[in-house]
């Protein structure tokens, strides 16, 4: 028999999944408002069939399958390019928001709302306030191509130095008459945007990103 109490459970883990998947949708990550819905109200559903299942099997295991069964979840949302990790903040919401619906089907659906409102708030309007971060110490990674001339790695040191920036080379190797390098570069954005101009402009630096 389904009572009043299972109906509103599965509503709430809905409606918390909805809330941080409307989030992500509007950020257009890849798993966004219909994948966390469906995670929430399945680890809603593992919760509450814990207890129904008998006591050969411990409520505490199921549980605890739900976290590790997530992680795979979350892992595959994760990949690397440009020498950084993408997507963890979404596989960390996808992490977060299987632990909201177990909250609900617990029975502790307040406290999930709560902690619903707190996860929302961090990633809605905390990027902000990593702008601001960014401001005063940016970190990039900068992949340069100049030519196989003697000094031109001094040189980009030199421009290095002369920006006020912090760095150090990565690596470094030779191929087909030119010299690719990799630098990890921190220091207030400004001066990073006056770097980049000057990079442009420099005939030794035959290309570059970031």
């Amino acid at each position: 028999m389904i009572t009043g109490e299972q109906v509103s459970q599965l509503l709430m883990a809905l409606l918390v999944g909805g809330i941080i998947g409307a989030e992500r949708e509007y950020r257009s990550k890849s798993a966004g408002f219909r994948t966390m819905m469906l995670i929430s109200i399945g680890a809603c559903l593992y919760t509450m069939l814990s207890p129904m299942i008998g006591s050969s099997v411990a409520p505490e295991r199921i549980a605890s399958n739900i976290v590790v069964g997530i992680g795979f979840v979350g892992a595959g949302v994760i990949f690397k390019g440009n020498d950084r990790a993408h997507g963890l903040t979404t596989a960390a919401s996808i992490w977060v928001t299987a632990a909201l619906g177990m909250a609900v089907g617990a029975g502790h659906p307040w406290f999930a709302l709560l902690a619903t409102g707190i996860v929302f708030v961090v990633m809605a309007f905390l990027p902000k306030l990593e702008v601001i971060i960014d401001r005063v110490n940016l970190q990039r990674t900068y992949h340069l191509v100049t030519h196989s001339h003697q000094g031109d790695l001094l040189h980009i040191e030199n421009m290095l130095k002369a920006a006020r920036l912090q760095y150090k080379i990565n690596s470094h190797r030779r191929a087909n008459g030119t010299v690719e390098s990799s630098w990890y570069v921190e220091g207030p954005q400004k001066r990073h945007l006056r770097l980049v101009e000057k990079m442009m402009h420099d005939e030794r630096i035959l290309e570059f990103r970031y």
